[in-house]
């Protein structure tokens, strides 16, 4: 009867597991008056780089030739990065086939000379 588990209903589901680490205070005025007050200067601060950026126009109507461009010297990037990536495969394919013909000699030539019994199946 020890081992008995019984539901205790007094505890709170875990739905309201983080509600007490929330703050729940609210903001005093001045702060929010401050927050506003700098939200409003860096708005200002990004039209006014938006307004030093010569030629928006030009650049806007050019968008859809410079994605163009753009996809194109990307294409052309994966197809040299193919080539590349396959003389690298070649170097080191031509280097491993390499080792394991030396090693494949080495142990020929280890086996022809060794001198051993003659061991009998039957």
């Amino acid at each position: 009867m020890a081992d008995l588990n019984i539901p205790n209903l007094n505890i709170k589901s875990d739905k309201y597991i983080f509600k007490k680490k929330l703050n729940l205070r609210r903001k005093s005025k001045r702060r929010l008056f401050t927050e506003s007050f700098f939200l409003f200067i860096l708005s200002v601060l990004l039209v006014y780089i938006n307004y030093l950026i010569p030629n928006k126009n030009l650049l806007l109507k050019n968008l859809p030739s410079t994605f163009n461009k753009s996809f194109l010297l990307l294409i052309d990037l994966f197809s040299y990065l193919y080539e590349i990536f396959l003389v690298i495969f070649i170097f080191v394919s031509s280097f491993a086939a390499l080792i394991l013909m030396i090693g494949s000699f080495n142990r020929i030539f280890r086996v022809s000379k060794r001198k051993s019994k003659q061991i009998v199946y039957k």
